[in-house]
C-alpha cells in the first residue's frame, strides 16, 4: 500500500520539476576574480610603507624624518616616473601619517 505522503511528493516532483532539476548534475565551481594589475601609485605606496618600516623612520626625530622623506620622495619620483606631482604629494602625506607613532589612549 502506498501512503498519502509518498503519492503527494511524487505528484509534486513530477509536475513542477524535471529530473535534471532534481539532481545536481553540475559541479559548483568557484570562479576567482581576475587579479588586478597594481597601478604605479599602488606600487609606490607599498614600497614607501615597506621602506618606512625597514629604515626605522617611525619614532625618529622630526628633522631626520624630513630629510629621509626628501631623499625618498626624490628616489620614488625617479623610479615611478609615471606619477604626477600631485600623486607624489599624496604619497608623502600618506607616508608622513604612516610614520607617526600611534596615539596613546587615555585611561578612563
Amino acid at each position: 500500500m502506498v501512503s498519502k505522503n509518498s503519492r503527494f511528493h511524487s505528484t509534486i516532483s513530477q509536475t513542477f520539476f524535471t529530473p535534471a532539476q532534481l539532481m545536481n548534475t553540475t559541479k559548483t565551481r568557484f570562479r576567482k576574480e581576475p587579479v588586478r594589475a597594481a597601478t604605479p601609485f599602488d606600487q609606490a605606496r607599498d614600497e614607501l610603507f615597506q621602506q618606512i618600516m625597514r629604515c626605522g623612520v617611525i619614532g625618529s626625530a622630526s628633522e631626520d624624518q624630513t630629510d629621509w622623506f626628501d631623499n625618498t620622495m626624490q628616489y620614488l619620483a625617479e623610479r615611478y616616473y609615471e606619477l604626477a606631482p600631485s600623486e607624489l604629494e599624496q604619497l608623502r602625506v600618506l607616508g608622513e601619517r604612516f610614520a607617526q607613532p600611534p596615539k596613546a589612549r587615555k585611561a578612563v
